[in-house]
């Protein structure tokens, strides 16, 4: 190559980096779609929701929530696939995601193909409980009742794949009981009914059942952290209560279309950073359950990828599939 085409070369890769820079820093110039693949009422819809005013207030820009539920989060998410990748329209996401790379291979899209890692958000634990009216108060009344009448016990779930889902599975492999699974297209329905007792039991986040716990509308039967929650310390983790080895968590993060401009990941990133870093933050979400976690694309990226690898060996081992 000679010099002139050499310098030609560089001149234009000067300017497209100046010119996406620019990008960068212009953006946002209008207003942001976060779509959010499951209904509202549960964690990744109140953090989305929550990191949007953030970001709204940080970035001078409308950050909007847009819940798009269905399929176990497929409906949301295939929509954020085929978006336009300019920043524009991200998506909530959760090990929802990371799960039905396994267990629903027949999806319209790929995960860590057809997406780019942004940000994550925060984890929390989860929490076993048992409608009032259910004769178990302990995991081992529980494992009793479920091993005397196979199949007659049930529980709930926000959808095939979800975190809660997954739990329940995880809980009926390890402790080797049958339990019928419920599906609904969201975590409300699902605790709507173990409320009411229509369901026997369910996995959620502690974020969002703590309250129902302490008003008695639920009965608490174990948490799923490896030490007890810092907002149920009188709960028992599922370890301590019979089940050794059991932990299973909620996390959620940001994702965009694959194609987005790096210098928006980049920013947008910075951006969730600076929101989760800071210390009234980091002191809400302690006391509701969650713990802010801090990567950058490239280490959230190897998170999700360890995940799928995770989950996979789980789910296969385990023979679960989707009901």
């Amino acid at each position: 190559m000679g010099f002139r085409k050499t310098l030609l070369l560089a001149l234009g890769l000067a300017a497209t980096a100046l010119t996406t820079n620019a990008a960068a820093q212009a953006y946002p110039g209008k207003p942001v779609k976060i779509i959010v693949p499951f209904a509202a009422g549960g964690p990744a819809d109140n953090y989305a929701r929550f990191i949007a005013q953030r970001l709204q207030d940080s970035l001078g820009q409308s950050f909007v929530v847009d819940n798009r539920p269905g399929a176990g989060s497929i409906i949301g998410t295939d929509m954020v696939a085929k978006a336009a990748p300019d920043g524009y329209t991200l998506l909530m996401m959760s090990n929802t995601h990371t799960v039905n790379e396994t267990l629903i291979p027949a999806k319209p899209f790929q995960l860590m193909r057809d997406f780019v890692a942004v940000a994550p958000v925060n984890y929390s634990d989860l929490v076993l409980v048992a409608n009032p009216a259910l004769p178990a108060s302990t995991l081992k009344d529980l494992v009793q009742q479920a091993k005397a009448r196979p199949g007659k016990l049930n529980y709930a779930s926000s959808g095939p794949g979800t975190p809660y889902h997954m739990a329940g599975e995880l809980f009926k492999s390890m402790a080797d009981v049958y339990l019928v699974h419920i599906p609904y297209r969201g975590s409300s329905g699902a605790r709507t009914d173990v409320i009411g007792g229509q369901v026997d039991v369910m996995f959620d986040a502690v974020t969002t059942m703590a309250e129902q716990i302490k008003a008695g509308k639920v009965k608490a039967i174990a948490t799923t952290g490896r030490t007890r929650s810092d907002v149920l310390p009188d709960v028992p983790t599922m370890n301590e209560a019979g089940v050794p080895g059991y932990e299973a968590t909620i996390w959620l993060g940001l994702m965009a279309p694959r194609g987005t401009p790096k210098a928006v990941v980049d920013r947008l990133n910075e951006a969730v950073s600076k929101i989760a870093s800071q210390p009234e933050v980091k002191q809400l979400w302690v006391k509701q359950g969650a713990v802010p976690l801090l990567m950058t694309p490239e280490v959230f990226d190897k998170y999700m990828r360890d995940d799928i690898a995770k989950w996979s060996r789980v789910i296969k081992t385990a023979g679960i599939k989707v009901d």
